[in-house]
């Protein structure tokens, strides 16, 4: 009979091949990985190759669940690859294989191994907080509602500060997602939103989820205004703005959406803010937000306004 592995054929042979070559797996010689896979008692849990959690090689299943070629995963986990391995950040084929948002992937490894959903990152992370279609978890696993990482963020609050409203509904009518749950700085899913132009996201959770959006965030009350302007959003300062925020808030520290604007050296943001009404006042150290102007694009919005007035 032939060896184990010799049907496979030039086609498989290739495929392993180039992810083993993209992947720069320096670990090993992959030249010595392809043609002992054809031989008698190959193991895919290669010889000369650690896979503790402590170690950073990945393995050739890990590195296979980076791309959607089922057959070659199949085959690997067929010839003995452990699914339940991690790497050194704690990652295993899971967690990889939800990052890079592959639905077949996700099934055959549940299938393959029902267990391998219930694992977390060295940072807490789960493959929830990191996958791009949550369909086949929510509805094939068991995760905690609102499930948070290290510093304290839940998938809801990921999917919305990276665009994905979508994915936000099904955390909230499938998993019980909450809205307004607050970050280990006390930030909500809508001040995650601001600093990272979402305004999609800020339209879905002020207009349908009622999230006030002169809601503040950590110990010094910053509304999400303030945070739009610090990152100069211009387009979402207005949004913000069109949907009730006060433009006159000012934080714990008595700063406006103007300082915020200053302090990150943001000409554009500033210009709208004082074109939407907003005047130059001292904070409470008697700090005006002009004062915090180092560029000189900054410092002529400011001057122009002066001669304006």
């Amino acid at each position: 009979s032939p060896p184990p592995g010799e049907s496979l054929g030039r086609a498989f042979e290739a495929e392993l091949t180039q992810i083993l070559r993209q992947q720069c797996w320096n670990s090993m010689s992959w030249d010595s990985i392809v043609p002992g896979f054809h031989e008698p008692g190959f193991q895919i849990c290669c010889p000369g190759l650690s896979h503790s959690p402590r170690s950073s090689s990945r393995t050739p299943l890990m590195m296979a669940c980076t791309r959607k070629n089922l057959e070659v995963i199949q085959t690997l986990v067929e010839h003995g690859a452990n699914p339940l391995l991690r790497n050194k950040d704690g990652w295993n084929c899971f967690h990889i294989a939800s990052r890079e948002g592959h639905p077949e992937v996700l099934q055959y490894l549940l299938d393959a191994s029902p267990g391998c959903w219930d694992t977390e990152s060295t940072t807490g992370r789960t493959p929830l907080h990191t996958l791009c279609l949550v369909f086949c978890l929510l509805s094939r696993c068991h995760y905690t509602p609102d499930s948070r990482d290290r510093c304290g963020v839940t998938p809801f609050m990921d999917a919305l500060q990276n665009g994905h409203v979508g994915i936000a509904r099904l955390l909230l009518h499938k998993h019980q997602a909450c809205p307004t749950a607050v970050d280990a700085l006390g930030a909500q899913a809508l001040h995650r939103a601001a600093v990272t132009a979402q305004d999609g996201a800020i339209q879905f959770l002020v207009s349908e989820l009622g999230v006030d959006v002169n809601g503040r965030a950590t110990a010094l009350r910053i509304p999400a205004l303030h945070y739009a302007a610090k990152e100069g959003h211009g387009h979402t300062i207005q949004t913000l703005l069109s949907l009730g925020a006060d433009i006159q808030a000012k934080d714990g520290k008595g700063r406006s959406a103007l300082h915020a604007a200053s302090a990150g050296q943001r000409a554009e943001a500033a210009q709208l803010l004082l074109r939407a009404g907003l005047r130059d006042a001292p904070d409470a150290t008697g700090t005006l937000a002009q004062q915090l102007a180092r560029r000189p694009e900054l410092i002529q919005v400011f001057q122009e306004t002066q001669i304006s007035t």
